[in-house]
């Protein structure tokens, strides 16, 4: 007869269960998985201009961002000016009816996001916008 705790002839139990660490592994890796894109947003930093009239798109949009200094990123990925028609072409969809959207920092010299807009044109884009932020 053995008592509890113990495993056969009296020696104790040494097996570890491992699946409560599986679990929790795999938790963190699902909300580290999930907070990437959002930290990565947040470090490009963009001085976007005011406008009252701004309203919130339904359609979530292909972001391009230009920061101040003129680094272009399209969705928080660093690309630069010549490849990026070739980068925004496939993400447009079948139809270019997928909206694209210019966050340029107030600062930034106007020729920058013309030849965004430039490129946005050629490519056909059925929609384009200029993001601001909204006064408070």
């Amino acid at each position: 007869m053995t008592s509890l705790g113990k495993g056969k002839r009296g020696s104790p139990i040494v097996d570890i269960n491992m699946v409560p660490l599986i679990d929790v592994s795999l938790v963190l890796l699902i909300i580290f998985m999930v907070m990437t894109p959002f930290l990565v947003q947040q470090q490009i930093k963009v001085n976007l201009p005011h406008s009252v009239s701004a309203t919130d798109s339904p359609d979530r949009p292909i972001v391009v961002a230009i920061q101040k200094d003129g680094d272009i990123s399209l969705n928080g990925k660093p690309v630069a000016l010549t490849n990026l028609e070739s980068e925004l072409k496939p993400l447009l969809g079948p139809e270019n009816d997928r909206p694209v959207m210019i966050q340029a920092d107030r600062d930034l010299a106007l020729q920058q996001v013309v030849s965004v807009m430039d490129i946005a044109k050629r490519l056909q884009v059925s929609k384009l916008g200029i993001s601001v932020e909204q006064p408070k």
